[in-house]
């Protein structure tokens, strides 16, 4: 296939370097761990992580950043100026964290900066929470990063109070590209923009963004199992409560009940609790901020978050039935998200065990992957046989492990 004519000169080289010596992309990934001394190779990335990120590079999304350039040239014996060209200019750095899409630089906005933009940048959140359902984070990275870098640059040059607007924006934008990141399995990026948004949430001096953000980091803190830290954070979430609307107190209940249930010592009781106090908040949920929706997207959100907990508490034909009712009446559009909920269904039904069920809907669930980018749904596709060890060596354990090796 033909380089296309709008993938960055930098990329079309770091491609052709590649094939000029026969490389296939793994063994790029083995050249690059190689050229690695000791201290940078213990903080390199898994090798599907690496074989991600060189497509990306090679495909012009992602620009290259340290440690890697370096170890580009190195491998292929080049300076960093002939693999990537010239540097930045000074004053011209594009803003961080980065994005995935290589930004052509213009000068910074100059002169005053008009409120209505404040509207027009909330205005366009729904449509982008609408795409991830069916999209992914493959297809909707760049758009979003490009408007969240903007937001970014306008609040370096607007006076109070839009300033504080354009900050309330950004967090809004920062906080859905590290949920995007994270579904696209970049953990550094997605804690990245998590941190940017926690940051400006507290220059916006606004109560229930700071909440909203912290709640945004024990989110990540899920993805990484680390159940003390989910606690921490969303417990620092609820430490205003009196200040804060039913939909932000119900994120920070909601993480708070995810924590509880990855700590080692399982305590069902205090997440249904937690989740009770939630699902009691939800009809409350009045307030016109366009971020933080998912109580009022997602169909019957409480339920979803107690069946993913459950399956983590081991209460698997509890987590079963909540499963059943809820995929019921799920709509077709929120393909992404579906899909992970079935894998959790699936998780659940190969541990009862279930395994003519659990297999039928791994294979329906492994047609998504591809389409939605989605790294979040891989993982919960390769939990499965974890679950299933009871009957691994039956025709079903099988299939079912011919089907999660696609992913491996």
């Amino acid at each position: 296939m033909e380089d296309l004519p709008d993938i960055p000169a930098w990329a079309v080289r770091l491609r052709a370097a590649r094939r000029e010596k026969s490389w296939l992309p793994k063994d790029m990934v083995r050249q690059l761990i190689e050229a690695a001394d000791d201290h940078v190779r213990a903080h390199l990335p898994t090798r599907d992580s690496l074989l991600r990120m060189l497509r990306m590079w090679e495909s012009g999304q992602r620009r290259p950043r340290d440690p890697y350039p370096k170890l580009l040239a190195k491998v292929f014996g080049l300076s960093e100026a002939e693999l990537f060209g010239a540097p930045h200019p000074v004053g011209m750095t594009p803003l961080e964290p980065s994005s995935t899409v290589d930004l052509t630089l213009y000068p910074p906005h100059q002169g005053p900066v008009a409120p209505e933009l404040v509207m027009y940048f909330l205005e366009q959140l729904p449509g982008h929470y609408q795409a991830d359902m069916w999209l992914g984070p493959r297809h909707l990275i760049p758009t979003v990063a490009t408007q969240a870098r903007l937001i970014t640059e306008l609040a370096q040059a607007a006076d109070a109070p839009v300033r504080r607007g354009l900050l309330g924006a950004g967090v809004a934008y920062a906080a859905l590209l590290g949920w995007l990141y994270q579904d696209a399995g970049d953990v550094d990026q997605s804690g990245r923009w998590r941190t940017l948004a926690l940051d400006m949430a507290h220059r916006s001096q606004d109560p229930q963004l700071i909440s909203y953000a912290l709640t945004n980091k024990a989110m990540l803190a899920i993805d990484l199992r680390e159940g003390h830290t989910v606690v921490d954070y969303a417990e620092a979430a609820m430490a205003d409560e009196r200040k804060l609307c039913p939909k932000v107190r119900i994120l920070a209940l909601v993480h708070q009940a995810h924590g509880h249930s990855m700590l080692p010592v399982k305590n069902k009781d205090m997440v249904d609790r937690l989740l009770d106090r939630a699902a009691g908040l939800v009809d409350q949920v009045d307030d016109e901020h366009p971020w933080g929706n998912a109580c009022r997207r997602t169909l019957g959100y409480i339920d979803v978050q107690r069946a993913t907990t459950y399956v983590r508490l081991g209460a698997y034909r509890e987590a079963v039935a909540l499963w059943d009712r809820i995929l019921g009446g799920a709509p077709e559009s929120a393909r992404r998200d579906n899909g992970v909920f079935w894998a959790r269904q699936a998780g659940a039904l190969a541990a009862i065990p279930e395994p003519e069920r659990a297999v039928q809907i791994a294979s329906a669930t492994a047609a998504i992957v591809e389409g939605t980018g989605s790294a979040r749904l891989r993982q919960e596709l390769r939990a499965i046989p974890q679950r299933a060890t009871a009957w691994a060596g039956t025709a079903y354990g099988r299939e079912l492990g011919e089907i999660i090796a696609q992913f491996a």
